[in-house]
């Protein structure tokens, strides 16, 4: 599953790879950053989308709320976030 892990900002992420084992149809891009410990609240996770941090499947992606499914993979200046079906 996923470890929680206290991140603050860009420059404290530090190589990071996970699987997210997804419960449900999707997640929100800012609550998968939160959940994941990638960053320490919403609301950083959601400046951090806005800046331009976030990749999905290799595209920037600056929709805050962008839904997530399986199969999809979440990256930035170091961490990878593989999204997996439980």
């Amino acid at each position: 599953m996923h470890r929680p892990l206290t991140r603050l900002s860009k420059d404290s992420v530090q190589n990071m790879n996970e699987i997210f084992e997804l419960r449900g149809e999707y997640i929100a891009l800012c609550d998968l950053l939160k959940t994941t410990g990638i960053m320490e609240t919403g609301g950083i996770a959601k400046q951090f989308i806005a800046d331009g941090n976030v990749l999905v499947d290799g595209q920037v992606e600056l929709r805050k709320t962008n839904k997530i499914r399986a199969g999809q993979v979440v990256s930035g200046d170091g961490f990878e976030i593989k999204v997996v079906a439980a």
